[in-house]
């Protein structure tokens, strides 16, 4: 029996319709290496977590976690935000050259202060 591809059934995978690409809203992408240790997977999720906590959705559209395993991107930890009609994503983050990883309120701050640059981050703020 052919199947309508019009009509949606949520059983059947053949109906089911990709999400759209989101240029309207901004979106964060973490790059992060798993070479050594997965606790790196730990902070890149965690970081995700609290990003989309502070600023949900339509603030951030989509957050994309990118697991790196090669030689030349060892110990890599760096976020990137993209605007709606930018070309090029805006670096807010990264550990080689920060020394260290993000504390929590410093990469919300960054981040709220190019999406968001009135919102109060509460404690964050303090």
């Amino acid at each position: 029996m052919p199947v309508n591809s019009s009509t949606y059934d949520p059983l059947n995978p053949a109906t089911f319709a990709p999400p759209a690409a989101v240029s309207a809203a901004p979106g964060i992408v973490i790059e992060f290496c798993d070479r050594v240790s997965r606790c790196v997977l730990h902070r890149a999720t965690w970081t995700s977590t609290e990003l989309f906590l502070t600023f949900p959705p339509p603030a951030i559209a989509s957050i994309a976690l990118v697991p790196l395993n090669a030689v030349e991107t060892a110990g890599r930890f760096r976020v990137w935000l993209t605007m709606a009609g930018s070309v090029r994503p805006v670096l807010v983050w990264d550990r080689k050259i920060e020394g260290r990883f993000p504390e929590m309120k410093e990469l919300k701050q960054r981040v709220r202060d190019r999406i968001q640059p009135g919102k109060s981050l509460g404690h964050s703020d303090r």
